[in-house]
């Protein structure tokens, strides 16, 4: 199958920013224009080496932050394997970084391995003999547990800005647990945007002191666009079009992809909450808000009797658990109107790391 121009286009231009000392331009390029363009796993996994291997050059141009870096590149080497286990050139670039963090201690941050190439190594063998073993001795005691909440995800962003009054940016992070429980769709589709890497190099473009800080428009970086990592059943919040058919993902335009509202799970407003933020009733799809340190607009909130197709009502279903301080900073900021006078840029997010 043929590589679309525009995304030989977007390898060629991270590949010379890599090599130039940029690697940084080249991971922005690569998460953005260069996914976007891919049409099969092989080039997903050609997009994912590229991001190895500017992720290992920008580990060593920052040495402050190598292991967050190198431990990232190993991640997308990974991937990449996932999409084309059988890629040398990805296996060796894989190795290689695993060779020099080895030299700097740096551990891989995933454990013993249980496969490669999709086959169990000794390890796994092991693993999934003891685990077989104990799932008779597990389901004895697992009533015990059904009561019992699963760990909830935990992301972390990692936000660059200007501080108000400040000279020079500063980078932050803030991490936000997530409520899959009371929100499971709104978590699963945060989730399967931040695996997308949707979320990097976007922007929050809608600052307010004292309200919000939102960000999550990958479409326009404006707030006007923005859609779901999949297929929810609504488009633009609806059902139905209006000769009564029902929307599917091949008749709704991926920009109008929504879903539905889970604002009647009971969280509220209060400090540090992460919400949808959205255009009318079901019309929540990629953008988000989160409330500072001194707001807490429950006016948002849903509460019985109230008609949310007439006032808004928005679905929390997150809350910030390290970092408050830094959104409440960032709701400081110098703006023109809404929108930051500098960006507040989200580099990355990324899940339970």
């Amino acid at each position: 199958m043929p590589i679309p121009a525009a995304l030989k286009k977007a390898w060629d231009e991270a590949n010379l920013l890599t090599e130039s000392g940029d690697p940084k331009g080249a991971l922005a390029i690569l998460r953005s224009e260069a996914w976007d363009a891919c049409e099969n796993g092989a080039q997903k996994a050609r997009t994912l080496c590229f991001a190895g291997d500017a992720g290992t050059v920008l580990g060593e141009a920052d040495a402050a932050n190598q292991k967050r870096h190198w431990r990232r590149a190993h991640k997308n080497y990974g991937k990449a394997l996932n999409f084309d286990a059988k890629d040398k050139e990805t296996r060796r670039s894989m190795n290689k970084l695993a060779s020099m963090m080895d030299e700097k201690s740096i551990s891989l941050g995933v454990g013993l391995q249980m496969f490669d190439e999709g086959n169990p190594t000794p390890f796994g063998l092991l693993t999934i003999l003891i685990a077989g073993m104990l799932v008779l001795v597990a389901f004895k005691v697992v009533t015990d547990w059904l009561g019992e909440p699963a760990d909830n995800p935990v992301v972390r962003l990692e936000i660059s800005y200007m501080p108000d009054g400040a000279s020079e940016r500063t980078t932050v992070f803030i991490e936000i647990e997530l409520y899959q429980e009371e929100a499971p769709l709104h978590v699963e589709n945060f989730l399967l945007l931040v695996e997308d890497f949707r979320y990097d190099f976007t922007i929050f473009h809608r600052v307010i002191d004292g309200f919000m800080i939102q960000g999550g428009d990958m479409e326009n970086r404006d707030g006007t666009g923005g859609y779901t990592g999949k297929w929810y059943g609504y488009c633009d919040g609806r059902e139905f079009d209006n000769s009564g058919n029902r929307y599917g993902p091949e008749t709704c335009d991926l920009s109008d992809w929504s879903l539905p509202g889970e604002h009647t799970n009971g969280l509220k407003h209060v400090p540090g909450a992460l919400a949808a933020a959205h255009a009318g009733l079901n019309t929540d799809s990629s953008q988000f808000y989160i409330v500072p340190g001194d707001s807490t607009p429950s006016h948002l909130d849903w509460e019985p009797g109230k008609d949310c197709s007439q006032e808004s009502c928005h679905t929390v279903y997150g809350r910030v658990v390290s970092g408050l301080e830094h959104v409440t900073a960032i709701s400081e900021v110098q703006t023109d109107g809404e929108k930051p006078v500098t960006e507040v840029q989200l580099i990355h997010v990324t899940v339970n790391e």
